[in-house]
């Protein structure tokens, strides 16, 4: 499992997941990777299975990455669900794809929030946990720059 954020990560396709006990969300990033679209739902009939249907979507749309909502309660601690998704994870990576973590506080009420109670809610829960993630990479691959050189390079004056 990956956690790191790496600097090779431009210009790469993800696969998002929302997991469920009984359903499962997906999502897909466009070819920069830098937006992410709801691309559908599965229903859990199990890790195996599950885990072949997001190979075959991750072949199908040429990711080999996948990025995984992380159940947390306010606490920190994992939500009961992540016993079975560390289970899950097994089952990616055996078959060949990355994973890597993402906070999904709150990401169906949000898609809720964006679009309404829907059937396809799931898939757009995965869509907020991979644009959280492309956001935050594209983020750190930005240069930081302090409030003081910002202002340095507001008003200089070329001599002429």
């Amino acid at each position: 499992m990956s956690t790191d954020v790496s600097e090779t990560n431009v210009y790469k396709k993800y696969v998002g997941i929302d997991y469920g006990t009984k359903r499962i969300g997906l999502a897909v990033s466009d070819d920069q990777g830098s937006m992410a679209f709801p691309k559908g739902i599965i229903q859990n009939t199990g890790l195996e299975n599950v885990a072949d249907e997001v190979s075959r979507v991750c072949n199908e749309v040429g990711a080999r990455e996948v990025v995984l909502g992380e159940s947390k309660n306010f606490k920190g601690e994992d939500n009961v669900v992540m016993k079975e998704v560390y289970e899950f994870i097994n089952h990616l990576e055996a078959r060949g794809l990355d994973v890597i973590f993402e906070p999904e506080i709150f990401s169906t009420m949000q898609a809720e929030r964006l679009q309404g109670q829907r059937s396809d809610i799931d898939a757009s829960a995965a869509a907020v946990i991979l644009q959280s993630y492309l956001d935050r990479i594209k983020h750190q691959k930005s240069p930081q720059r302090s409030l003081e050189e910002i202002e340095d390079t507001k008003y200089i004056q070329k001599d002429e």
